[in-house]
Protein backbone atom coordinates (compact mmCIF):
# COMPACT_ATOMS: atom_id res chain seq x y z
CA UNK A 1 0.00 0.00 0.00
CA UNK A 2 2.80 2.29 1.16
CA UNK A 3 4.36 1.30 -2.24
CA UNK A 4 1.43 1.91 -4.61
CA UNK A 5 1.25 5.54 -2.68
CA UNK A 6 4.69 6.96 -3.95
CA UNK A 7 4.24 5.90 -7.25
CA UNK A 8 1.33 7.66 -7.41
CA UNK A 9 3.28 10.67 -6.39
CA UNK A 10 6.18 10.08 -8.44
CA UNK A 11 3.51 10.08 -11.31
CA UNK A 12 1.53 12.86 -10.49
CA UNK A 13 4.60 14.98 -9.90
CA UNK A 14 6.06 14.19 -13.13
CA UNK A 15 3.05 14.96 -14.96
CA UNK A 16 3.53 18.01 -13.36
CA UNK A 17 6.77 18.63 -14.88
CA UNK A 18 5.72 17.61 -17.88
CA UNK A 19 3.09 20.03 -18.31
CA UNK A 20 4.92 22.94 -17.04
CA UNK A 21 7.72 22.30 -19.15
CA UNK A 22 5.46 21.54 -22.23
CA UNK A 23 3.53 25.03 -21.51
CA UNK A 24 6.90 26.53 -21.20
CA UNK A 25 8.37 25.13 -24.75
CA UNK A 26 4.92 25.98 -26.18
CA UNK A 27 5.31 29.76 -25.15
CA UNK A 28 9.04 29.89 -26.92
CA UNK A 29 7.89 28.33 -30.13
CA UNK A 30 4.75 30.90 -30.65
CA UNK A 31 7.59 33.50 -29.81
CA UNK A 32 10.00 31.82 -32.12
CA UNK A 33 7.03 32.04 -34.62
CA UNK A 34 5.94 35.53 -33.69
CA UNK A 35 9.72 36.37 -34.08
CA UNK A 36 10.09 35.20 -37.42
CA UNK A 37 6.77 36.59 -39.16
CA UNK A 38 8.35 39.94 -37.51
CA UNK A 39 12.29 38.90 -39.11
CA UNK A 40 15.43 40.36 -37.00
CA UNK A 41 15.46 43.70 -34.77
CA UNK A 42 16.15 46.56 -36.98
CA UNK A 43 19.35 47.88 -37.16
CA UNK A 44 20.68 51.60 -36.33
CA UNK A 45 22.15 53.19 -38.81
CA UNK A 46 22.83 57.03 -39.75
CA UNK A 47 21.70 58.95 -42.70
CA UNK A 48 22.07 61.91 -44.99
CA UNK A 49 20.06 63.12 -48.38
CA UNK A 50 21.79 62.90 -51.26
CA UNK A 51 21.28 66.47 -53.16
CA UNK A 52 22.26 68.05 -56.36
CA UNK A 53 25.33 70.14 -56.97
CA UNK A 54 27.14 72.09 -59.16
CA UNK A 55 30.61 70.87 -59.46
CA UNK A 56 33.49 72.41 -61.91
CA UNK A 57 34.76 70.17 -64.42
CA UNK A 58 38.43 69.12 -64.64
CA UNK A 59 40.61 67.00 -65.99
CA UNK A 60 43.02 65.31 -63.85
CA UNK A 61 47.01 64.22 -64.66
CA UNK A 62 50.09 63.65 -63.11
CA UNK A 63 52.54 66.30 -63.59
CA UNK A 64 56.23 66.60 -62.80
CA UNK A 65 57.85 69.88 -61.86
CA UNK A 66 60.33 72.00 -63.59
CA UNK A 67 62.85 74.55 -63.11
CA UNK A 68 61.36 78.02 -64.96
CA UNK A 69 65.30 78.51 -65.04
CA UNK A 70 67.81 75.99 -64.40
CA UNK A 71 71.13 75.85 -65.04
CA UNK A 72 74.38 73.56 -64.16
CA UNK A 73 76.94 76.48 -62.96
CA UNK A 74 80.55 76.32 -64.54
CA UNK A 75 83.52 78.01 -64.73
CA UNK A 76 84.52 79.67 -68.65
CA UNK A 77 88.37 79.51 -67.98
CA UNK A 78 90.89 76.82 -66.22
CA UNK A 79 92.65 77.97 -63.25
CA UNK A 80 93.11 77.40 -59.20
CA UNK A 81 90.13 78.05 -57.16
CA UNK A 82 91.02 80.82 -54.80
CA UNK A 83 87.99 81.75 -53.30
CA UNK A 84 84.17 80.31 -52.96
CA UNK A 85 81.90 82.66 -51.65
CA UNK A 86 78.50 80.71 -50.99
CA UNK A 87 77.46 78.12 -49.23
CA UNK A 88 75.38 75.27 -50.46
CA UNK A 89 71.83 75.80 -51.00
CA UNK A 90 72.33 79.50 -50.16
CA UNK A 91 69.69 82.20 -52.55
CA UNK A 92 71.66 84.56 -54.44
CA UNK A 93 70.65 87.40 -56.73
CA UNK A 94 71.55 87.79 -60.11
CA UNK A 95 75.36 89.11 -60.13
CA UNK A 96 76.15 87.50 -56.93
CA UNK A 97 80.06 86.29 -56.76
CA UNK A 98 80.18 82.57 -56.67
CA UNK A 99 83.63 81.58 -57.54
CA UNK A 100 87.09 83.28 -57.99
CA UNK A 101 90.22 81.67 -59.68
CA UNK A 102 93.67 82.33 -59.44
CA UNK A 103 94.43 85.21 -61.43
CA UNK A 104 97.80 86.63 -60.16
CA UNK A 105 99.51 86.58 -63.36
CA UNK A 106 97.02 88.19 -64.97
CA UNK A 107 97.30 91.18 -62.42
CA UNK A 108 100.62 91.61 -62.99
CA UNK A 109 100.23 91.79 -66.79
CA UNK A 110 98.17 94.48 -66.08
CA UNK A 111 100.74 96.42 -64.44
CA UNK A 112 102.98 96.31 -66.88
CA UNK A 113 99.90 97.33 -69.62
CA UNK A 114 98.92 99.96 -67.90
CA UNK A 115 102.33 101.21 -67.91
CA UNK A 116 103.08 100.78 -71.56
CA UNK A 117 99.29 102.38 -72.04
CA UNK A 118 100.04 105.44 -69.78
CA UNK A 119 104.47 105.94 -71.77
CA UNK A 120 102.15 105.78 -75.35
CA UNK A 121 99.69 108.49 -74.17
CA UNK A 122 102.90 110.34 -73.41
CA UNK A 123 104.72 110.29 -76.28
CA UNK A 124 101.32 110.31 -78.66
CA UNK A 125 100.94 113.92 -76.50
CA UNK A 126 104.71 114.56 -77.52
CA UNK A 127 103.90 114.15 -81.21
CA UNK A 128 101.05 115.86 -81.70
CA UNK A 129 102.15 119.34 -80.23
CA UNK A 130 105.11 118.56 -82.17
CA UNK A 131 103.06 117.76 -85.23
CA UNK A 132 101.51 121.51 -84.74
CA UNK A 133 104.81 123.14 -84.80
CA UNK A 134 105.88 121.20 -88.20
CA UNK A 135 108.89 120.01 -86.31
CA UNK A 136 107.92 115.88 -86.70
CA UNK A 137 106.08 114.19 -89.67
CA UNK A 138 102.54 113.44 -89.15
CA UNK A 139 102.95 109.81 -89.94
CA UNK A 140 104.84 109.91 -86.60
CA UNK A 141 101.83 110.81 -85.00
CA UNK A 142 100.07 108.36 -86.35
CA UNK A 143 102.24 105.63 -84.81
CA UNK A 144 102.20 106.90 -81.38
CA UNK A 145 98.24 107.23 -81.54
CA UNK A 146 97.79 103.74 -82.64
CA UNK A 147 100.22 102.58 -79.79
CA UNK A 148 97.83 103.98 -77.51
CA UNK A 149 95.49 101.75 -79.08
CA UNK A 150 97.26 98.86 -79.24
CA UNK A 151 98.39 99.11 -75.24
CA UNK A 152 94.32 100.07 -74.47
CA UNK A 153 93.18 96.89 -76.54
CA UNK A 154 95.74 94.90 -74.18
CA UNK A 155 94.97 96.46 -71.23
CA UNK A 156 91.06 95.22 -71.83
CA UNK A 157 91.93 92.14 -72.50
CA UNK A 158 93.59 91.41 -69.96
CA UNK A 159 91.14 92.90 -67.96
CA UNK A 160 88.49 90.67 -69.47
CA UNK A 161 90.77 87.20 -69.26
CA UNK A 162 90.04 88.82 -65.38
CA UNK A 163 86.79 88.55 -65.56
CA UNK A 164 86.51 85.20 -67.07
CA UNK A 165 87.96 83.61 -63.99
CA UNK A 166 85.15 85.30 -61.62
CA UNK A 167 81.49 83.46 -62.00
CA UNK A 168 78.70 84.76 -61.19
CA UNK A 169 75.05 83.76 -60.46
CA UNK A 170 73.31 84.35 -63.78
CA UNK A 171 70.20 84.44 -62.52
CA UNK A 172 68.62 85.27 -58.98
CA UNK A 173 67.48 81.65 -57.00
CA UNK A 174 68.72 78.82 -55.06
CA UNK A 175 71.96 77.12 -55.32
CA UNK A 176 72.57 73.26 -55.29
CA UNK A 177 75.37 71.40 -53.15
CA UNK A 178 78.39 72.57 -54.05
CA UNK A 179 80.69 70.85 -56.04
CA UNK A 180 84.41 72.13 -55.92
CA UNK A 181 86.73 73.51 -52.72
CA UNK A 182 88.93 75.84 -52.69
CA UNK A 183 92.79 74.98 -54.10
CA UNK A 184 91.05 72.51 -56.76
CA UNK A 185 92.21 73.29 -60.70
CA UNK A 186 88.99 73.46 -62.75
CA UNK A 187 89.09 72.45 -66.44
CA UNK A 188 86.70 74.79 -68.81
CA UNK A 189 83.61 73.43 -68.10
CA UNK A 190 83.67 71.84 -64.65
CA UNK A 191 80.79 72.04 -62.94
CA UNK A 192 80.59 73.90 -59.61
CA UNK A 193 76.48 73.72 -58.67
CA UNK A 194 73.49 74.25 -59.73
CA UNK A 195 71.13 77.35 -59.70
CA UNK A 196 67.77 76.88 -59.77
CA UNK A 197 65.34 80.01 -59.84
CA UNK A 198 62.04 79.26 -57.41
CA UNK A 199 59.69 81.92 -57.39
CA UNK A 200 58.31 79.99 -60.23
CA UNK A 201 57.83 76.76 -61.32
CA UNK A 202 56.83 74.79 -64.66
CA UNK A 203 54.65 71.41 -64.29
CA UNK A 204 54.53 69.12 -67.23
CA UNK A 205 51.53 66.84 -67.88
CA UNK A 206 50.10 64.68 -70.55
CA UNK A 207 46.21 64.71 -71.75
CA UNK A 208 44.45 61.92 -73.62
CA UNK A 209 43.98 62.74 -77.29
CA UNK A 210 40.12 63.01 -76.60
CA UNK A 211 40.69 66.01 -74.45
CA UNK A 212 42.64 68.32 -76.73
CA UNK A 213 39.78 70.58 -77.87
CA UNK A 214 39.10 70.78 -74.03
CA UNK A 215 43.02 72.76 -73.01
CA UNK A 216 44.35 76.43 -74.45
CA UNK A 217 46.52 77.93 -73.44
CA UNK A 218 45.57 80.51 -70.11
CA UNK A 219 43.23 77.75 -68.94
CA UNK A 220 43.88 77.70 -65.21
CA UNK A 221 45.14 74.57 -63.17
CA UNK A 222 45.61 73.14 -59.55
CA UNK A 223 48.78 71.53 -58.11
CA UNK A 224 49.08 69.42 -55.31
CA UNK A 225 50.91 67.00 -53.62
CA UNK A 226 50.78 63.41 -52.66
CA UNK A 227 49.28 63.45 -49.25
CA UNK A 228 48.27 67.36 -48.85
CA UNK A 229 45.84 68.28 -47.66
CA UNK A 230 45.31 71.99 -48.69
CA UNK A 231 43.54 73.34 -51.35
CA UNK A 232 46.86 73.10 -53.29
CA UNK A 233 48.21 75.78 -55.45
CA UNK A 234 47.01 77.61 -58.50
CA UNK A 235 48.51 78.01 -62.11
CA UNK A 236 48.12 78.54 -65.72
CA UNK A 237 48.39 76.54 -69.00
CA UNK A 238 51.47 78.40 -70.75
CA UNK A 239 52.02 76.02 -73.48
CA UNK A 240 50.66 73.33 -75.73
CA UNK A 241 52.14 70.83 -77.81
CA UNK A 242 51.48 71.18 -81.56
CA UNK A 243 51.66 67.56 -82.36
CA UNK A 244 50.42 64.76 -79.74
CA UNK A 245 53.32 61.68 -78.92
CA UNK A 246 53.02 58.90 -81.52
CA UNK A 247 53.06 56.32 -79.27
CA UNK A 248 50.95 57.31 -76.62
CA UNK A 249 48.55 59.38 -78.43
CA UNK A 250 48.97 62.10 -75.46
CA UNK A 251 49.14 65.97 -75.99
CA UNK A 252 51.94 67.57 -73.84
CA UNK A 253 51.26 70.73 -71.63
CA UNK A 254 53.22 72.91 -69.84
CA UNK A 255 51.44 75.27 -67.07
CA UNK A 256 53.71 77.93 -65.29
CA UNK A 257 53.03 77.54 -61.40
CA UNK A 258 53.51 80.47 -58.26
CA UNK A 259 56.01 78.88 -56.10
CA UNK A 260 56.43 81.51 -53.31
CA UNK A 261 56.45 79.08 -50.59
CA UNK A 262 59.17 76.72 -51.98
CA UNK A 263 56.86 73.89 -52.38
CA UNK A 264 57.27 72.60 -55.41
CA UNK A 265 60.72 71.42 -56.21
CA UNK A 266 61.98 70.38 -59.88
CA UNK A 267 61.74 66.65 -60.66
CA UNK A 268 58.74 66.07 -57.66
CA UNK A 269 55.56 64.05 -58.73
CA UNK A 270 52.34 66.11 -58.13
CA UNK A 271 48.68 66.02 -58.87
CA UNK A 272 47.36 68.08 -61.70
CA UNK A 273 43.63 69.28 -61.76
CA UNK A 274 42.62 71.41 -65.27
CA UNK A 275 40.00 73.34 -64.19
CA UNK A 276 37.46 73.77 -67.32
CA UNK A 277 34.87 76.56 -67.83
CA UNK A 278 31.83 74.76 -68.36
CA UNK A 279 29.97 73.29 -64.85
CA UNK A 280 28.61 69.72 -64.61
CA UNK A 281 25.64 68.96 -63.13
CA UNK A 282 24.83 65.78 -60.92
CA UNK A 283 23.46 63.99 -57.71
CA UNK A 284 26.27 63.79 -55.23
CA UNK A 285 26.23 61.50 -51.62
CA UNK A 286 28.80 61.58 -48.93
CA UNK A 287 31.88 58.73 -49.92
CA UNK A 288 30.89 56.77 -46.92
CA UNK A 289 27.45 55.78 -48.22
CA UNK A 290 29.37 53.90 -50.99
CA UNK A 291 29.31 49.74 -50.70
CA UNK A 292 32.41 48.89 -53.10
CA UNK A 293 31.52 44.93 -54.24
CA UNK A 294 33.21 42.68 -56.69
CA UNK A 295 29.58 42.81 -58.47
CA UNK A 296 29.33 46.71 -58.37
CA UNK A 297 29.16 49.24 -55.98
CA UNK A 298 25.71 50.29 -54.40
CA UNK A 299 24.52 52.32 -51.47
CA UNK A 300 21.00 51.59 -48.66
CA UNK A 301 18.12 54.31 -49.12
CA UNK A 302 15.85 53.93 -46.43
CA UNK A 303 12.23 53.71 -46.93
CA UNK A 304 9.17 53.25 -45.45
CA UNK A 305 7.82 49.78 -45.20
CA UNK A 306 4.72 48.42 -47.11
CA UNK A 307 3.02 45.50 -47.30
CA UNK A 308 1.58 43.76 -50.28
CA UNK A 309 -1.12 45.90 -50.97
CA UNK A 310 1.23 49.02 -50.52
CA UNK A 311 0.08 49.84 -47.24
CA UNK A 312 3.14 51.36 -45.25
CA UNK A 313 3.67 49.00 -41.87
CA UNK A 314 3.70 51.10 -38.47
CA UNK A 315 5.98 49.66 -36.03
CA UNK A 316 4.57 49.35 -32.22
CA UNK A 317 5.11 53.10 -31.54
CA UNK A 318 2.40 53.73 -34.75
CA UNK A 319 4.92 55.44 -36.29
CA UNK A 320 6.08 54.22 -40.16
CA UNK A 321 8.49 50.87 -40.40
CA UNK A 322 11.78 51.70 -42.05
CA UNK A 323 13.38 49.77 -44.31
CA UNK A 324 16.81 49.90 -46.40
CA UNK A 325 16.91 48.95 -50.28
CA UNK A 326 19.98 48.42 -51.53
CA UNK A 327 20.43 50.50 -55.25
CA UNK A 328 22.97 49.99 -57.50
CA UNK A 329 24.65 52.83 -58.87
CA UNK A 330 27.05 53.94 -61.24
CA UNK A 331 29.71 56.57 -59.75
CA UNK A 332 31.73 59.31 -60.76
CA UNK A 333 34.12 61.54 -59.96
CA UNK A 334 35.26 62.03 -55.94
CA UNK A 335 35.49 65.04 -54.78
CA UNK A 336 36.51 65.72 -51.60
CA UNK A 337 34.24 63.63 -48.88
CA UNK A 338 31.33 63.17 -51.73
CA UNK A 339 30.99 61.22 -54.98
CA UNK A 340 28.98 62.05 -57.98
CA UNK A 341 26.19 59.63 -58.90
CA UNK A 342 26.18 59.34 -63.03
CA UNK A 343 22.90 57.22 -62.26
CA UNK A 344 21.01 55.03 -59.94
CA UNK A 345 20.09 57.89 -57.37
CA UNK A 346 17.71 60.97 -57.39
CA UNK A 347 18.51 64.44 -55.58
CA UNK A 348 16.27 64.12 -51.81
CA UNK A 349 16.91 60.36 -51.22
CA UNK A 350 17.57 59.57 -47.70
CA UNK A 351 21.03 58.10 -48.22
CA UNK A 352 22.45 55.44 -45.34
CA UNK A 353 26.20 57.08 -44.95
CA UNK A 354 26.74 55.37 -41.37
CA UNK A 355 26.42 51.42 -40.91
CA UNK A 356 25.69 50.29 -43.85
CA UNK A 357 28.22 47.69 -43.92
CA UNK A 358 25.56 45.35 -41.83
CA UNK A 359 22.89 45.96 -43.52
CA UNK A 360 20.92 43.57 -46.33
CA UNK A 361 18.06 44.08 -48.76
CA UNK A 362 14.99 45.11 -47.02
CA UNK A 363 16.83 44.78 -43.36
CA UNK A 364 14.58 47.37 -40.90
CA UNK A 365 16.50 49.98 -39.43
CA UNK A 366 16.38 52.51 -36.90
CA UNK A 367 17.61 55.86 -38.42
CA UNK A 368 19.91 58.01 -35.36
CA UNK A 369 22.01 60.45 -36.45
CA UNK A 370 22.87 61.88 -33.04
CA UNK A 371 26.78 61.51 -34.16
CA UNK A 372 27.42 61.79 -38.29
CA UNK A 373 30.73 62.70 -39.51
CA UNK A 374 30.83 65.58 -41.01
CA UNK A 375 31.72 65.76 -44.72
CA UNK A 376 33.12 68.81 -47.02
CA UNK A 377 34.11 69.06 -50.61
CA UNK A 378 37.11 70.19 -48.86
CA UNK A 379 38.42 68.64 -46.45
CA UNK A 380 41.27 69.70 -44.00
CA UNK A 381 41.65 66.69 -41.47
CA UNK A 382 43.80 67.26 -38.59
CA UNK A 383 47.35 65.57 -37.79
CA UNK A 384 47.38 64.01 -34.54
Amino acid sequence: MRYAVIIVALVVLVGGLVAVKGTQIGSLIKMGKEMEKSGPPPETVATASSKEDEWESTLRAVGTIAPVKGVSLSNDAAGVVSAIRFDSGAVVKQGDVLVELDSNVERAQIASAEARRELAQLNAGRSRALVASDSIPKAQLDTDEALVKSSQSDLGALQAQIARKVVRAPFSGKLGIRAINVGQYLAPGTTISSLEAMESVYVDFALPQQNVGDVVVGTKIRVSLEGDAGAGLEGVVTAVDPALDAATRSLRVRASVGNQDDKLRPGMFANVSVVLPQQKHLVSVPSPAIVHASYGDSLFIVEDKKDASGTTVKGPDGKPSRIARQQFVRTGTRRGDFVAIVDGVKPGQEIVVGGAFKLRNGAGVVVNNEVVPESKLAPTPANH
